[in-house]
């Protein structure tokens, strides 16, 4: 039976053939030798059987005795109906079962080699209209509708596969539409911070010309530097993709960097920031850029729940590079793992001040980076997160 299912379409139509013709063949032989025996039974009743007899006593036993057919007139109505029945039969009994039998073979092999796979096919077509792939095609025979079905659900598979990889590329551009978004408020803030102290100080003549020129000056490089950024971003189609620029980093130079910006932070928060950056002649090899963005959205971020201050402190040696912020705010809520994950925001509130990505960006940048981020809270409350940075050969 095994065998007989996995046969081939041609082979199933032609077996199921031969096999009707031999039991329509077959069938039709017993209905025919009955027929004639029903005939010479009602024969004999309308029969001499004593002049049969003495003719066939002259003839001898080498010639057959025709028997003539009774006249209808004499026979009963339940003879003759049996005899023209007979007749009929003998005379077209082959037709019909032949007829017969092709259509139950064609039944047959509908039934046991098309149905099943026809139903599956349709059932798949309208789930795949209906944008439906959670699905399977069980029909497992080996022959052309099982290659048919099993062509048809590895085209399922394909499909799953095909949508799985759209969407991670639609969530992929929507992490980095945002991203981009984020990491470009952090120069925007420091830049409007500058302008604002500039509009404030400089019609009173508070502030001298140098500190004027340095913050335009450094509002010039928060310009430049988000102008490589967004050039930057152009060009990549995912975050992971972003490639790290290898150039010297000294913690005086990091320090200066960090404190001009601390400066409008501390004006933008009405929060105090303390720097710590232990003097040392070691040189660290990293991207600067990445660095610098992941010091502002940890920074950014403990400035928002913390209380009254932040501590910045920077660790710098040849093949690694710490900094941590720390705040005494009220400490994280949750497991670092969730706090780490994109638009994750601890508050509901958060949202209309952020979208959720620095932590997410801090730690993916970190990890490109050879090193990577940990959340913790400190022993006297407060939230602590340090990120560690690996040297770029």
């Amino acid at each position: 039976m095994e065998k007989i299912k996995n046969l081939s379409l041609r082979k199933t139509i032609i077996l199921y053939t031969v096999a009707s013709l031999v039991c329509t063949f077959l069938l039709s032989a017993v209905i025919f030798k009955t027929a004639e025996h029903t005939q010479k039974q009602i024969f004999w009743k309308y029969a001499d059987e004593e002049a049969y007899f003495e003719i066939e006593e002259k003839e001898g036993l080498h010639y057959s005795v025709n028997i003539q057919r009774p006249d209808s007139q004499i026979m009963t109505q339940t003879d003759l109906f049996l005899y023209e029945l007979c007749d009929f039969l003998q005379t077209y009994t082959i037709l019909i079962l032949s007829v017969t039998g092709c259509c139950c073979a064609v039944l047959f092999f509908y039934k046991s080699k098309l149905k099943k796979p026809l139903q599956e096919l349709e059932r798949a077509s309208k789930n795949i209209s209906e944008n439906n792939l959670d699905f399977q095609i069980t029909y497992k025979n080996k022959d052309e509708m099982g290659h048919l079905c099993h062509e048809f659900e590895r085209m399922r598979e394909q499909l799953t596969k095909n949508n799985q990889k759209l969407w991670r590329m639609i969530e992929e551009e929507k992490t980095l539409r945002a991203a981009i978004a984020h990491d470009i408020r952090s120069p925007l803030a420091i830049m409007k911070g500058y302008q604002e102290m500039l509009i404030e100080y400089l019609p009173d003549e508070t502030i001298d010309m140098d500190k004027a020129v340095h913050m335009l000056t450094a509002g010039m490089a928060q310009i430049e530097r988000m102008d490589h950024f967004v050039e930057t971003m152009q060009k990549l189609s995912s975050l992971e993709n972003r490639e790290l620029s290898r150039e010297e980093i000294t913690a005086r130079q990091l320090a200066a960097d960090m404190q001009a910006e601390l400066t409008v932070f501390e004006k933008a928060s009405a929060k105090q920031c303390v720097l710590q950056a232990p003097e040392t002649e070691e040189v660290f090899f990293g991207d600067k850029a990445v660095i610098l963005e992941v010091t502002e959205n940890l920074l950014s971020n403990a400035l928002r729940y913390a209380k009254e201050k932040v501590h910045i402190c920077i660790q710098l040696t040849a093949l690694e590079l710490k900094i941590r912020v720390h705040d005494d705010g009220n400490g994280f809520g949750e497991n670092a793992e969730e706090m780490t994950k994109a638009f994750r925001q601890q508050n509901a509130k958060d949202s209309l001040n952020h979208t959720g990505l620095g932590m997410y960006i801090s730690r993916l940048y970190c990890e490109k980076h050879g090193g990577h981020l940990l959340l913790e809270n400190n022993e006297n409350n407060g939230a602590s997160v340090t990120a560690v940075f690996s040297r770029i050969v």
